[in-house]
């Protein structure tokens, strides 16, 4: 069985949605490289230099991150993927859809929607190199569980499962658990600027509007239960979410 609603109007119109978020996108990578600062954040170690229980040595710098490279890179995925889908993958996208799936939306979200999040943790103090290497594999756990629940809830199911996407929020929720603990201890020890709390909450949310997305459309509700509608959703997010989210970091780094 096809998913519903995906038909030859609705795949010319996702199509032509394709191609106008690639150079949407395409236009604020290169945005992004004219306005950035060279503002960079630098990643650190903390090599136990002891037995256990030994007290773990002053951070060593490890290698700089370049906060407008991270920014154009997250939106020059998703224009690719973009581009992509509406040309020379155009075929296998189309027939995926048809499947009640899109694998090139995660294999895209596993790599753009990572680079975000270990912005946001550099944002919040989380510079070290095991706090990066963990926060990159909870967050790609959690959007290969999206992909995971989309290949467990074919067309025509009897039933539909939720455990992937609750799996999922249970790993990605790991790295938002350690932003905010970073952001109380240190409104704790200094005075945070309550427009941080805001830019923290409001990433937050627009992190997580491609979660709602999907428990949308696998609980059926109202125009979700059209999988091209769905899918129409993810493209919109696409544009709105990702670029609030890579222009509130982008501006962070402008004021250093």
């Amino acid at each position: 069985m096809e998913a519903t609603g995906v038909n030859e109007s609705s795949l010319s119109r996702l199509r032509r949605w394709n191609l106008g978020l690639s150079f949407l996108h395409g236009a604020q990578v290169v945005a992004v490289l004219l306005l950035a600062n060279g503002f960079a954040i630098t990643v650190t170690s903390q090599f136990p230099s002891g037995p256990p229980g030994t007290a773990a040595p002053a951070p060593e710098a490890l290698f700089d991150v370049a906060v407008g490279s991270a920014i154009a890179a997250f939106l020059a995925l998703a224009a690719l993927d973009h581009l992509l889908t509406a040309t020379v993958f155009r075929a296998r996208y189309e027939a995926d859809l048809r499947a009640g799936l899109n694998r090139f939306r995660w294999i895209e979200y596993s790599a753009s929607a990572t680079i975000m999040v270990v912005l946001i943790g550099f944002y919040n103090g989380l510079t070290g190199l095991t706090e990066v290497i963990l926060i990159i594999g909870a967050n790609a756990a959690m959007i290969l569980f999206g992909w995971l629940q989309e290949l467990m809830n074919p067309p025509g199911r009897a039933r539909t499962t939720m455990l992937p996407f609750w799996f999922g929020c249970v790993a990605g929720g790991a790295p938002w658990v350690a932003i905010v603990v970073n952001l109380i201890g240190a409104s704790s020890t200094s005075e945070v600027p309550a427009f941080v709390y805001g830019i923290v909450a409001s990433l937050f949310v627009f992190f997580m509007s491609f979660a709602v997305n999907q428990w949308l459309q696998y609980r059926r509700v109202g125009k979700w239960d059209d999988y091209a509608y769905g899918e129409q959703v993810y493209l919109v997010l696409s544009l709105v979410a990702k670029s609030a989210l890579a222009w509130q970091i982008f501006a962070g780094s402008l004021a250093g």
